[in-house]
């Protein structure tokens, strides 16, 4: 008999059908989440299960699934995961990383371009018919990004594939992680700071860590208002590492120039959200890792992670490694 999964949203084909060779698919076909009533209703009779970074996945989804083994998660992060009780279960957790880091380094570039340089706003002002003279030396004026000063938080892989994408733009890297990379430091000519320091000297910082009880608010009305008045904000990480009502006040009263956000504290962001209203802020619908290759590369971790369970082998991309000793992979 063929192990079942429930899978909590359509992922692309080429990580779905190989799934569809060894496992009996439960999937939920729906662009929006499934409610976690859902999700308790369809997990009872899984053997695996396939979430996203939406699904809250803890102790109550496990009560109400007596025969899951593994969950195969579709994202780097797994925050939404109860890691603890899943290990504590013997249920096998795993994720997508490494394959998203370039793809989310050019987007937060993007970010950052298109904040400094006002594409949305340029592009917004053509379609709504406000170009009247084609050229004024004070028309639609922003910010270089050659040569300026990138702060970096988090200098794991993402916020490296960041550093090195700035030394192409001649930029001055000041880096801050709880852990100092002497060898990046060597590679790329990046400079560790303390936190202080790189918010008042940057003219652009961008977030890369994860969502953690330290990281939570890392960035609030304190750290926004060491910041210059003419830096940039970007954030491709996690919505709740910044106060969001602290980045409005700072947006709005003009502590900081502006923003590009791509996470949010509440997905998605309530379409009464202040922010919304703000024409320094660049906005994305945690985007990041879309792109084609990206997407499709992450759905075939989670199949081979899925299938290396199945057949009684440690998944390669296995998050609780401890939880090894609690059950061996595999279904039986």
């Amino acid at each position: 008999m063929r192990p079942k999964v429930f899978i909590t949203r359509e992922i692309p084909e080429r990580g779905l059908s190989k799934i569809k060779e060894f496992f009996d698919v439960d999937l939920w076909t729906d662009e929006a989440p499934p409610p976690k009533s859902v999700i308790i209703e369809r997990v009872k009779d899984v053997d695996a299960l396939v979430p996203l970074l939406t699904d809250p996945i803890d102790a109550e989804v496990f009560d109400s699934a007596p025969k899951l083994r593994i969950v195969s998660q579709y994202a780097v992060g797994y925050d939404n995961i109860d890691l603890k009780e899943a290990t504590k279960r013997g249920i096998y957790v795993t994720n997508t990383p490494g394959v998203l880091t370039e793809t989310v380094a050019d987007f937060a570039f993007a970010l950052m371009l298109a904040v400094a340089r006002r594409v949305v706003e340029a592009d917004k002002y053509v379609r709504e018919g406000k170009w009247k003279v084609g050229w004024h030396p004070l028309m639609m004026i922003g910010s270089d990004v050659y040569e300026r000063t990138l702060g970096i938080i988090g200098m794991g892989r993402i916020g490296s594939a960041v550093a090195r994408r700035a030394k192409g733009f001649g930029m001055k890297v000041l880096y801050y992680d709880a852990i100092r990379r002497e060898d990046l430091e060597k590679e790329l000519g990046v400079e560790y700071t303390d936190m202080d320091k790189l918010l008042e000297e940057s003219d652009f910082v961008s977030l890369h860590v994860p969502l953690t009880p330290e990281t939570y608010h890392l960035i609030g009305e304190e750290q926004l208002r060491k910041m210059k008045p003419t830096a940039f904000l970007i954030n491709t990480s996690r919505g709740k590492v910044v106060d969001q009502k602290a980045l409005y006040k700072a947006l709005k009263e003009g502590w900081i120039a502006g923003a590009g956000l791509d996470v949010f504290e509440q997905e998605p962001i309530p379409p009464d959200d202040p922010l919304l209203q703000l024409n320094n802020v660049v906005l994305a619908p945690h985007a990041a890792s879309a792109s084609y290759e990206t997407r499709s590369r992450m759905a075939e971790i989670v199949a081979e992670n899925l299938i290396a369970f199945l057949n009684g082998k440690v998944p390669p991309t296995l998050v609780n490694k401890e939880v090894v000793n609690v059950r061996p992979p595999g279904f039986g």
